[in-house]
């Protein structure tokens, strides 16, 4: 009988435990900053756009947009992104510069973070991130370890048409919840503590 209660109880939890974790991997917590960090990989340019909302709320005084280096018809995403800050920022335009990232992952961006933000006058010593809902929790932990010079805060960005919770409702959400878990697991275990 207590076999049973126990293995009951360990179900309930195990289930629970599934059912708030993608709410775990949000964080959303902006902090006023030198500097506003928005990472590359958006998606529908929600990220830039929270970025340029904060920015005008004073969450910085400039702020860095992550854009790949990466060619498509004859022209760079980052030179793509230039063009969109200047189209769309209005009189932010002055405080807005382009982040060239030639990196893929997260962790290996922060080496090209690191390189923008020693550009940045007068030099941060704050600095605040946004970036997915579902990728604060990780990018928060990996900007904090990579680049510890700097006091990080992180602000997410919400999309619906790829993440929300609960995440099992919808499968496209599913696959971003079980993916970015993966990644989550494998920064903690294997590469935060390398250099």
């Amino acid at each position: 009988m207590k076999v049973l209660a126990l293995l009951a109880i360990a179900t309930l939890l195990l289930v629970l435990g599934v059912m708030r974790s993608g709410r775990y991997l949000v964080v959303n917590r902006p902090e006023r900053s030198d500097v506003i960090v928005v990472l590359a990989g958006d998606h529908n340019d929600l990220r830039y756009w929270r970025g340029l909302e904060l920015l005008r709320e004073g969450y910085g005084r400039q702020m860095l947009v992550d854009a790949p280096a990466d060619r498509i018809y004859g022209r760079s995403y980052a030179e793509y992104a230039a063009d969109f800050v200047n189209h769309t920022s209005g009189d932010n335009s002055s405080q807005i510069s382009i982040c060239t990232v030639t990196n893929d992952s997260t962790v290996q961006e922060a080496d090209d973070i690191r390189r923008c933000l020693a550009q940045v006058r007068p030099a941060p010593r704050t600095a605040l991130v946004v970036t997915s809902d579902f990728h604060t929790r990780r990018a928060l932990s990996i900007v904090t370890s990579r680049l510890g010079q700097y006091q990080w805060s992180v602000a997410a960005t919400t999309d619906t048409t790829i993440f929300g919770n609960p995440w099992w409702k919808n499968r496209e959400w599913a696959k971003i919840c079980v993916y970015e878990w993966e990644k989550l697991i494998w920064w903690k275990l294997f590469e935060s503590w390398r250099r």
